[in-house]
Formats: C-alpha cells, structure tokens, sequence
C-alpha cells in the first residue's frame, strides 16, 4: 500500500469535541426498543421526501434488492440549513457508514444526522478502490444528459427530488448535492470518478438518527443498480435494472434519550471582522 495511505486526515478528532461521536450512545439507540411510526415504498424513478421530528430514527432500505437512491436533508423549518456534503466528507470521509454524520451549511454548522447502523459496513474497500454511500459524485439531472445525449429526460434524481419537495414550497434550487446512498464509487488511477453495481442485497438498511427536526427526500436512481452504462458508447436502457426503495421512521424508546440534547450551532459572534457604524437615528431624522 502507498505511503501517503497513511498520510494524517486534516480533521483531527480531540476529546469532547464535536467530532469526538458518543459511539455507545448511538450503537444503543440502533440495539434499543423503538416504535414504528411510519413506511413508504418509494417506486423506480421517482422522488419521496419525508419528516422526521428530532430524536427519531430513520430507514432506507433495499425491499427487492439493489437499487442507488439520491439523498438530501434539510432543517425542516428552515431549507437554508441543509447538507454540507463537501464539509462532511472533510469532517468524516468520503464514504461513509455507522457513527459518521452528516453536517449542515454555514453559519449553522452543526450535524444534521448520525448514521446508526449500516448493513453494507463490512463492504470495505473492494479490488478497485471502491467503497459504498458515496459523498464524491452528485445526483444524475437532466441538463447534464442534454448536454452529452442531446435527449430530453425528465426522471433523472435531479428532477425526482424537485418533485418530490415542490409540495413543501421547495423548488430545484433548494436540491443539493447529495448523499449517494447504497452507491459504490471511487477514483481510478487517472484521478476520474467511477461508479460500479450497486453491492446491496433486499433487506439492506442505512439507519440514521435524526439530531433536528428534518425534511429529507430521496430520488430512486433511473440507473438503478448502476450496473449499467448510462452515457457513452455502451449506454443501454437500465429500466431492467431499476428497484424500489423503502423508508422506515421510528421512534426510539424515550429512556434511550434521557440524556441527549439537540446540537447548537457554534456561538460565533465576529461577524467576519467587519463593524458596522453606529448611526445617529436623532440626527439622521431632523435633516
């Protein structure tokens, strides 16, 4: 293995800080009693979005085997503070699976979600370099697709999430990158993105636990699996290839959350360094 494998992460965990994830807390929320509030089946090639009050656990799960969804969270009550994909892979990693959380936008800066549990854990790295619930890529959409295939198509996860949050008064510019949920990717040797099929079996699940009252939707990929081409010389129809997906919300035993709070944005108060004038309300309005 390279050297630089082992080269340090810039984002050092230290006791007590936020990075520094209270494992047995979480693993005892993934083992504990819980309630089944809510289920959906999310049909091929559509979107789905969804609530989830804070202290609640959610699934998304793989009922008839494997299939890619594309994910976004947002704070329910504000869509401003929604996820920070490219903070989270700096703050966790690229991959991500049990303990790791996925972080909100600036200036809220806190996490959004805890992951619980990950029945795709044990994956790892395969022979390729790829690793599963990918934070590289971003959701397919249909501007790109005119642009290489010259077609219109309006199933794309870009355009299944804008359906799916429009009946909560969000449009395509509230869609974010996402969270590639059951999506196995890396980097090849000539540093360019690869996806490979989809490793998910029916009844996988990645569990997450909600740390704020959320809004979260998720796109069925219309590549499906991705175990085909969708561009290029070997693209061919994935319909064959395209499954459902299932969300599952819980809640958790409330002496399992005895002792947890709801995560505070930092008090950052500086304003970045700029002051503004006091003004002279007085003398501004005898002019």
């Amino acid at each position: 293995m390279s050297s630089y494998a082992f080269y340090p992460a810039a984002y050092q965990s230290t006791k007590g800080s936020a990075l520094d994830v209270d494992c047995d807390f979480y693993q005892a929320l993934a083992d504990g009693s819980r309630t089944l509030v809510s289920e959906h089946r999310v049909p091929i090639r559509t979107g789905f979005a969804w609530e989830v009050p804070a202290g609640h656990l959610f699934r998304i799960t793989t009922p008839e085997g494997p299939q890619v969804g594309d994910l976004n969270i947002w704070n329910r009550h504000d869509p401003r503070e929604r996820m920070w994909v490219s903070r989270t892979r700096q703050l966790q990693r690229a991959h991500l699976s049990t303990f790791d959380r996925l972080w909100s936008t600036l200036p809220f800066m806190r996490p959004l979600a805890t992951i619980t549990a990950d029945t795709l854990a044990d994956y790892g790295v395969d022979e390729h370099g790829g690793r599963v619930h990918d934070l590289m890529g971003t959701r397919c959409d249909p501007y790109v697709n005119k642009l290489l295939t010259g077609e219109d198509f309006d199933f794309h996860c870009h355009s299944n999430l804008t359906r799916a949050v429009q009946p909560y008064g969000l449009t395509e510019f509230d869609v974010h990158d996402v969270m590639n949920v059951f999506q196995c990717t890396g980097l090849n040797a000539e540093d360019r993105y690869f996806m490979k099929a989809c490793p998910a079996r029916k009844g996988d699940y990645l569990e997450f636990f909600a740390e704020i009252d959320l809004l979260c939707a998720i796109s069925t990929c219309p590549g499906g699996d991705l175990s085909l081409a969708m561009w290029g010389d070997d693209a061919e129809d994935t319909l064959k290839v395209c499954r459902p997906l299932g969300i599952e919300i819980y809640k958790p035993d409330d002496a399992l959350l005895a002792q947890w709070q709801s995560p505070v944005s930092p008090d950052y108060k500086g304003n970045h360094g700029m002051r503004l004038a006091e003004v002279d309300w007085a003398a501004e309005g005898s002019k």
